[in-house]
């Protein structure tokens, strides 16, 4: 007879006592940045007229979802290593993985969808507005969270039908399914095969889409007649190449390098890039990079 497990206990970083406080207050200022920035960016693609672009729609959607994204871990995160409260409650943790994996793979497919619209935009500039129409965007947008959806429901609804007896302490900052897993006293074999399965074909996917746009793209670039035109066709894909290589490089790194996942530490902090950081980069790599929204903050300071 076991036990049901009705709380675990975070215990990540836990082996750095000396730097929880610093790493509360750092955590807690990349949430503020990541909320004001994302928000900001969404307000500055909502007033002005000359961004209401299948570009910036999904710009604006990958806003909302970056600050969706880190409200799931960020606070917690920062609250377990203010206060030292590293329990969370069974149902905390099962909500806290079903929205991480829903919006964590939401991002994949929408930097996916990204690629494609430059790969449209570049490769078929006269039949760009036709391909791209709002319908269509709005599909695509409606379909990443579907697919995130889908995606969340079978890893949630996998790793919690497993049994916990014992031990409660998860070796991570946040609920992720390897590290929920490993505390189940059940056979996790079909999980971790699903869980290969289902998560290995959507990064998979979603990076081929991405290789395969800028591939086209590269090489409708290399065929353009002046270097005028093909630094102007790069520059609007330069901070998408940016924020993808961000996302995806840190995704790859933390499944492909072995002793990644056999260091609590090294997982920590690989985790800690792409669901803390990133976020609050996205909107810096988009603004810094782009020259539609340097040039309405510009004209917004000069009137100011």
């Amino acid at each position: 007879n076991h036990t049901r497990v009705t709380e675990f206990i975070l215990i990540g970083f836990k082996s750095h006592p000396g730097s929880h406080l610093l790493l509360s207050v750092l955590f807690s200022a990349i949430y503020v940045v990541t909320v004001v920035g994302n928000a900001c960016m969404i307000l500055v693609i909502r007033m002005d007229s000359k961004l209401h672009t299948p570009m910036y729609f999904f710009l604006e959607n990958l806003s909302i979802l970056d600050i969706c994204y880190s409200s799931v871990i960020t606070p917690k995160a920062a609250l377990i290593l203010s206060q030292g409260k590293r329990i969370i409650s069974y149902n905390g943790c099962a909500s806290q993985m079903f929205f991480f994996s829903l919006f964590g793979t939401t991002e994949a497919f929408f930097l996916a969808v990204m690629a494609y619209d430059r790969f449209t935009a570049i490769c078929y500039p006269l039949l760009y507005q036709i391909i791209m129409n709002r319908r269509r965007c709005v599909c695509m947008v409606v379909g990443s969270y579907l697919s995130g959806c889908i995606n969340c429901t079978i890893q949630t609804s996998f790793t919690f039908s497993l049994s916990f007896c014992g031990p409660k302490e998860i070796n991570h900052f946040f609920c992720d399914v390897p590290a929920v897993m490993r505390v189940s006293c059940s056979d996790t074999l079909t999980n971790e095969i699903v869980m290969l399965a289902v998560c290995g074909s959507i990064i998979v996917g979603t990076g081929l889409m991405v290789f395969l746009s800028y591939g086209y793209i590269i090489v409708t670039i290399v065929q353009m007649p002046s270097a005028e035109s093909r630094h102007k066709a790069f520059s609007t894909c330069s901070s998408h190449i940016l924020a993808v290589s961000l996302f995806f490089g840190t995704v790859f790194f933390m499944y492909a390098q072995p002793e990644a996942t056999s260091s609590p530490d090294k997982s920590n902090t690989i985790s800690s890039l792409y669901t803390i950081v990133i976020p609050m980069l996205n909107p810096f790599i988009y603004t810094l990079r782009n020259k539609e929204v340097k040039g309405y903050l510009k004209t917004q300071l000069k009137r100011k």
